[in-house]
């Protein structure tokens, strides 16, 4: 029986504060998938391989329409970090949602919602990283809608869409897929709402794409207490975001998540460091995932 070897991710949507790129470097894991990563901080550069630039940012494939409306196009971007030499990254390049890549592109559909990278272990398999986030998308304005903020969900599936290109076999076990992140969704909400209806599509198409989802689920994080209105009383959720009135302690939401490749799922772990202890200087907690090799 061959030494194991476990490959250390950090999931962690870090709301561009410095102090999280700092906790980062002081956790000894191998590589990160941030969500809303800003700017690395001065002292943690040189530190942290972010790749280039192409990995993240999406001004590189698209055009400048956006002059004019924003100075900028975006800096909540997703990215996959390297964190130790324990492992190789090699990053894919962001292109615009062509029907054919090169071997170091993804094609992408929206703008901040990916990042990508292929991670090669010493000693150990190779696996996709994937870094996902689910921005909310607002309903145009000729629904005269209330929902100012929208839905999260049609970009999760735009996102579903982009990691279907690493998908080349209808068998699950040929795919060593790892896909985490924030999805602004709840996923296990009463049956008669209808949001959460749409947050089941993408788990669903997710299980279709050979994707099982891995949680955290309780026991791999602490639940909320009381129960929020809208779980049912056997929920399973573990709150990983607090809202500006919250904090860890009062936090009950779970937001973010982690998918493997069905199979594969079999040596991935993820449980979610939400102790108030653990919690950490942004509004979500980490996910620490390990993926096991022999």
């Amino acid at each position: 029986m061959g030494r194991e070897l476990v490959t250390t991710v950090v999931c962690w949507n870090i709301d561009r504060r410095h102090n999280a790129w700092r906790r980062l470097v002081e956790m000894g894991a191998d590589v990160a998938l941030l969500q809303e990563a800003g700017r690395v901080p001065y002292d943690v550069v040189g530190k942290v391989d972010t790749g280039p630039g192409e990995h993240w940012d999406s001004h590189g494939w698209n055009s400048r329409w956006y002059e004019g409306r924003f100075k900028k196009l975006y800096d909540r971007w997703p990215m996959v970090v390297k964190l130790s030499d324990r492992v190789e990254v090699e990053w894919f390049k962001q292109v615009s949602p062509i029907s054919v890549t090169e071997e170091d592109e993804i094609a992408v559909s929206g703008i901040g919602t990916i990042a990508a990278a292929r991670v090669i272990p010493q000693d150990g398999a190779p696996f996709i990283a994937v870094s996902m986030y689910a921005r909310w998308i607002a309903p145009h304005r000729s629904t005269n809608s209330r929902w100012r903020v929208g839905y999260p969900d049609g970009s999760a599936h735009r996102i579903i869409s982009d990691i279907s290109a690493f998908i080349g076999s209808t068998d699950p076990s040929t795919h060593r897929i790892v896909a985490a992140g924030d999805l602004n969704m709840a996923f296990s909400g009463n049956d008669d709402d209808p949001f959460m209806v749409r947050e089941r599509s993408v788990t669903d198409r997710m299980d279709a794409l050979g994707l099982e989802l891995l949680g955290p689920q309780y026991p791999a994080g602490r639940r909320a207490e009381p129960t929020p209105a809208y779980l049912p009383s056997d929920t399973r959720n573990v709150p990983t975001y607090h809202t500006v009135a919250q904090s860890p302690e009062t936090a009950d939401s779970q937001l973010d998540w982690a998918f493997a490749s069905r199979g594969f799922h079999h040596s991935v772990s993820v449980r979610a460091l939400n102790s108030v202890e653990d919690w950490g200087p942004s509004d979500h907690c980490r996910l620490l995932i390990e993926v096991a090799d022999e």
